[in-house]
This record gives structure tokens, sequence and C-alpha cells, in this order.
């Protein structure tokens, strides 16, 4: 397959992607081709390249780094961590976990391999890239400073929310999925396109299995947290998105706020419909974690037919 091909392949894929609701720009994924990559230092830098050429300077491009196809002797390259940029999580002697709890397995094991987290642990400590290449020993590094693009996390009209220390990497760089055809399983395709706001705000600093900040930000704010019906929780949420919307954009980082993204979804299944095509849908996934109902890819369902090539998610390595 030469790298045009392999282009195309790995478009389709993402325009067959059931739960990606920025499907509209799958014509403009830019593929980098690594598939000469045969040892774990090179597969290393390659993902750096993806991260420095997909963040730009925050001018986020769509891209997708793909690696050697799988060996079904041998079996596939395989990078460990769920995203290429991901925070830790440490497990405090009282129960709580420091930075992201949906990482402090990972980073129990990681820390056990041999990483040495910072001195000072933070909220946001980057973790070190896991590879394992068949028949090569396991290989882990750290991120260098210049790939891991940050945003610091402040509000157009809550002076204090500066004080809180947030911030959030620019770049989503998914790479626990495998590229799958008919006649080619890749398991190593770490692949980024810019950030839904809602994915940071509702998701990675809201939800009370990550970052569980809604209660932090209700009291700063003076609600009473003690009433379900005066909607601390719904308040809280909506200025924290609206800190990261303000923030990505102050910093010149791309980023879609959740209605607009949803009506690109509308006119990408209305010009994939027009043609005839099939626009497979998660209706649970295409529907944002905010402000639901006052987005048109609520009022539908979507077919639920599985497409290929597709990306298809991995079971973690570093379980095995």
């Amino acid at each position: 397959m030469d790298t045009l091909q392999l282009k195309e392949l790995a478009q389709v894929a993402w325009r067959n992607s059931p739960r990606c609701i920025g499907r509209l720009f799958w014509h403009s994924l830019e593929v980098l081709d690594a598939r000469s990559a045969s040892s774990a230092d090179e597969v290393f830098d390659a993902c750096v390249h993806h991260l420095q050429y997909s963040t730009n300077g925050g001018r986020i491009r769509p891209a997708i780094t793909v690696f050697a196809a799988e060996d079904q002797t041998a079996g596939g390259i395989r990078i460990w961590n769920p995203q290429l940029i991901r925070y830790a999580g440490y497990r405090c002697s009282d129960g709580t976990v420091l930075g992201d709890p949906l990482l402090a397995e990972f980073t129990a094991r990681v820390i056990e391999l041999g990483w040495q987290p910072p001195r000072q642990r933070t909220q946001f400590d980057v973790l070190p890239i896991v590879i394992k290449v068949p028949g090569q020993p396991l290989f882990m590094r750290d991120l260098p400073k210049d790939a891991v693009l940050e945003v610091p996390l402040c509000h157009p009209d809550f002076s204090w929310f500066r004080e809180l220390c947030l911030k959030w990497h620019a770049l989503p760089a998914v790479s626990d999925m495998a590229l799958v055809s008919e006649k080619t399983r890749h398991t190593a395709v770490p692949f980024s396109g810019h950030y839904m706001g809602t994915e940071i705000g509702a998701r990675n600093l809201g939800d009370e299995g990550r970052y569980n900040l809604l209660a932090m930000i209700a009291t700063r704010m003076g609600l009473d947290l003690s009433s379900r019906t005066n909607l601390w929780k719904d308040r809280a949420l909506i200025e924290l998105n609206a800190a990261v919307l303000h923030s990505f954009n102050l910093a010149g980082v791309t980023i879609v706020d959740h209605h607009t993204a949803s009506v690109q979804f509308m006119q990408h299944l209305e010009v994939e419909t027009r043609k005839g095509k099939i626009v497979p849908g998660d209706w649970s996934w295409l529907v944002p974690p905010l402000s639901g109902s006052t987005c048109p890819v609520f009022h539908r369902y979507y077919d639920s037919t599985e497409l290929e090539p597709a990306f298809v998610r991995l079971p973690p390595a570093w379980l095995d």
C-alpha cells in the first residue's frame, strides 16, 4: 500500500467513526507515514514529531501517524498510553488522588517500571510514553517540553479563577486504537484533531471520576451546595466550560464549542446522505455532555451500521 492509499484508508476510517462529532473535516486528515520505524526509539521520535506537527503552535492540524501493520505471528507495535499526552494520577494514603483518577492505575504501573515523577508532584504532571515493539525490551521515556503545549485556564468574568492554577493540554492525541481494514491491522496509529470544549470542561475537569471540580468552583461562586434545586452543579459546569473556551481562544489554540460542533456534524450528515453514504452514529457520544437538547444532534437517531476501515479500541496493553 502506498502513502496515498494509506491516507485514503485513514481518512475513510475517520469518516466511519460513529462516536466522532467532528467528521465534517475527515478529508483534511494528514497522514504521517512511519511504517519504516522498527525500533522503540524510532517510534518514540515519530510520536514526538506527531505532537509537534499536529499542535502546530496552537493552530491544530488533524493528523495520524501510522506505524507498521501487525504481524500475525509476532503481534504489533503498542503504545501503552491511551493518549500521547495524559496527566498522572497519584493515589494518596487517605484514598484521594492527586491529578487524574482515570490514570491512577497506569501511573502506578509506570512508577513500578521505574518512572520517577517530579520531586514536587502536581495535579498536571505529564506521563511518560511507554512503547512495546515485538521482540524488543519495553521502552519508556518522558516527552520533551516542546512537544506538549498547555493552556492555563482563566475566566472572562471571575478574576479568582486564575488562583485555581488549572490548565489543560492543547492536543488530544488518541493512541489506544487500531486502524483496521479487510487486509491490514495497524495497532499503533496515534491520531489527533482539536478539542471540543466540553471534552475538557464537562468531562476531564467536571466528571466526578476525573478532576471533579464542580463543588470547588460552585463554592468560589458563592452558591449553596446544600440544595439540588438551585442547580449549583449546572451553573458551575457552565462557568467551567466558559473558562475553557475563553482560555483556549485567548491562547490562540484551536477549539470548538459544542453548539458549533453539532451544527458542523449536521452539515456532514447532510453532505454524506446526499451522496448516498451511510453515516454511522452513536447517539450517546454525539450528543454533547452539556445542554444536549439545545444542540441539533440530540433530536434524531443514527445508523448503527459498522463500517470498515475503522478505528477499533484495543484492550490496555499495560494490563497484560
